[in-house]
């Protein structure tokens, strides 16, 4: 589908600069230049704005110009969006920036992560679109008990419900159970006014707002009424064993410690768990430790439990969300280097006398 020709046995000036090669794509009959190109050219703009090399289309043929390293990515780039649009997708600028991304870290193909499809739901496909993502997915899949760890936007809980649909519809469970700590890791709702169901609704909005995206919205209240999907605060668990069951902990780094083990102790047989959360935005009380870190200690190296952990880069909400996210990123980091240290092997006594700590 592609060629290359060195431009280099054209006679140049020498010194200077690096070496320009031509390549050539040639795409299939079969599909639709604009479907590749976008309306107006649009995904053609992104490409051109990602590359400094020359892309003219003509026809179903295009021609790059640039340094080797610029044309045999964009090369493979186009290989990559032909195959996704074979396969169905439907390209957005998102998608071909998405592409580019993957490519220039060498890690997973494009077509292989952007065309896993999760499930469809009123004409919508649910997919991962990161690497890092569909190495979430595919954890889901091999594991029993799964962390989803990162920053807000990065899909952890979506995903994870997506595939909890997937799983009750192709019946490998009987029941999804969505939880989470509701208004802080003590759960103290009593100060809300209301009922008991008024007082807990509002912080597990999120999880009914994902179900609509994904089951049809009449049918909820049917399922939920039948005990097929339950929607409920993390005091619920207590006591229980989970059996026949997808289990998602959602906003996990609001747990302590004792609610995390009281929590993973719940898993019963044909079960699993997928608990999710981001320990940048813990809402503990001062000096209550975050579940979601102790147990990345406690649990590390053990069989058939995973850790997945997503970074701003997986973000795909708006574009600022990732920025705001490594920009209290560094600020944290800054402050901690800010931070006075303790002088190691000086013990500070009552005074303000100090000796050598032997």
């Amino acid at each position: 589908m592609s060629e290359t020709n060195d431009s280099s046995r054209t006679p140049q000036p020498r010194a200077k600069g690096p070496s320009r090669t031509q390549a050539k794509v040639v795409i299939p009959d079969e599909h639709s230049m604009v479907s590749l190109l976008g309306s107006r050219d649009e995904l053609l703009r992104v490409v051109e704005g990602s590359f400094r090399a020359d892309i003219h289309v003509r026809g179903n043929e295009i021609t790059i110009t640039g340094s080797p390293e610029e044309s045999s990515t964009v090369v493979r780039l186009f290989e990559e969006l032909v195959e996704l649009v074979r396969g169905g997708a439907e390209l957005t600028p998102d998608a071909v920036e998405r592409s580019i991304a993957m490519l220039r870290m060498n890690s997973d193909r494009p077509a292989e992560v952007l065309s896993l499809d999760i499930i469809s739901s009123r004409g919508r496909t649910i997919r991962p679109k990161t690497v890092n993502q569909k190495r979430y997915v595919d954890a889901i899949d091999r594991h029993t008990i799964v962390f989803g760890i990162g920053p807000a936007g990065t899909g952890k809980t979506y995903l994870a419900m997506a595939k909890a649909v997937r799983a009750l519809q192709e019946k490998k469970v009987n029941r999804i159970i969505l939880t989470r700590p509701a208004v802080e890791a003590g759960e103290r709702l009593g100060f809300l006014p209301g009922t008991l169901y008024e007082k807990i609704d509002p912080y597990l909005r999120p999880l009914y707002d994902a179900l609509h995206d994904m089951i049809d919205p009449d049918s909820i209240p049917r399922l939920m009424a039948a005990g097929t999907i339950e929607v409920a605060p993390l005091a619920y668990m207590r006591g229980r064993t989970l059996n026949d069951a997808f289990i998602i902990l959602d906003e996990a780094q609001n747990t302590s410690p004792e609610q995390m083990k009281m929590f993973l102790t719940r898993l019963g047989f044909n079960s699993k768990i997928v608990v999710t959360g981001d320990v940048t935005q813990v809402d503990l009380p001062g000096g209550t430790q975050s579940g979601l870190k102790v147990v990345q200690e406690i649990l590390d190296g053990i069989p058939d439990i995973h850790f997945s952990r997503l970074t701003s880069s997986d973000v795909v909400r708006h574009r600022l969300v990732s920025d705001i996210v490594d920009a209290y990123g560094r600020y944290d980091e800054t402050q901690r280097r800010e931070e006075p240290q303790p002088i190691k092997g000086v013990v500070k006594r009552p005074r303000g006398r100090t000796v050598s700590d032997r």
